[in-house]
């Protein structure tokens, strides 16, 4: 297995998860309203750094025998770490022009820049790119209101003319969705609102095995033990906290592995729920 992917099987569609990238923020922009003591220490017990959080990015591969699929592209060339989707795919054997489904959790660029090529094209020439309407409708209206209390001052003032060139981009493979619709047999897409407003989870169930990618509804196992913890990067803090919490509450119940974008690679576990409340991320498959 190459470095930077790792397979499994949910029943019978394979899914790997592959590496492109990350990014390096200061701590308070992952977790604006946390108590400083208690975040210091909850990071010192992981061994983590306490000034700054890694934070990788992660695609998912979708092979279910009649579609493959591919959930977020990555940053693209809108990172410095990134644009490496389209060589982890083709280690894996797939190449640009086999994947017939991308799905975009959402559109900020660590998740859609790996969408289209360094010449302003798809980079996956036959796939349709299924995107949440909501998300379509936010992204390309009126000038959207990126502004957030949890970060700097013109933090992503660049944000909506690289998703708009993104988008463009696209048009004439864009498919807009709205949620629980059934993007191929075994994966469906459901409601997340908060990250932004047309926020997508994707659901996949095969044989009585069930992974639900949450996106960036979390972005950092401490967001799952500590789940009033903010997200200094979403748009609707209040309904993101409510996303986090079906969802998690939901995968439990369910028995369901999860993925995350933004975990630790390979960035796929197990979630269960804490006496104290919240829940506890147990990683692997």
């Amino acid at each position: 297995m190459p470095e930077g992917s790792h397979r499994f099987q949910a029943g019978s569609i394979t899914c790997t998860v592959l590496a492109d990238g990350y990014c390096s923020c200061p701590t308070p922009w992952f977790f604006p309203n946390a108590d400083p003591g208690v975040l210091a220490r909850a990071l010192e017990a992981r061994r983590q750094p306490i000034e700054s959080i890694l934070s990788p990015f992660t695609c998912m591969l979708l092979q279910t025998g009649r579609h493959v699929i591919l959930v977020d592209t990555g940053a693209g060339e809108s990172s410095v770490t990134s644009g490496a989707i389209v060589a982890r795919l083709e280690m894996e054997g797939v190449r640009p022009k086999d994947v017939d489904t991308v799905i975009l959790t959402h559109a900020h660029p660590d998740h859609i820049g790996g969408a289209v090529d360094s010449r302003g094209r798809p980079a996956f020439p036959n796939a349709r790119y299924v995107l949440s309407e909501l998300e379509c409708e936010y992204w390309t209206g009126a000038q959207p209101d990126l502004r957030n209390p949890g970060l700097p001052e013109g933090i992503g003032k660049e944000t909506p003319a690289m998703v708009r060139h993104s988008l463009d981009a696209l048009r004439f493979q864009l498919e807009a969705v709205t949620p629980e619709m059934e993007i191929a047999p075994g994966v469906r897409v459901l409601a997340a609102p908060g990250h932004t407003p047309g926020h997508l989870a994707v659901l996949i169930a095969s044989d009585g095995q069930k992974l639900l990618n949450i996106g960036d509804a979390a972005v950092h196992p401490l967001h799952l033990e500590h789940p009033e913890w903010e997200n200094g990067f979403d748009l609707d803090a209040p309904r993101a906290l409510a996303t986090r919490r079906e969802l998690l509450e939901r995968a439990a119940a369910e028995q369901m592995r999860v993925m995350a974008f933004h975990f630790p690679f390979p960035s796929v576990g197990r979630v269960a729920a804490r006496p104290e409340g919240g829940w506890v991320w147990s990683p692997g498959w």
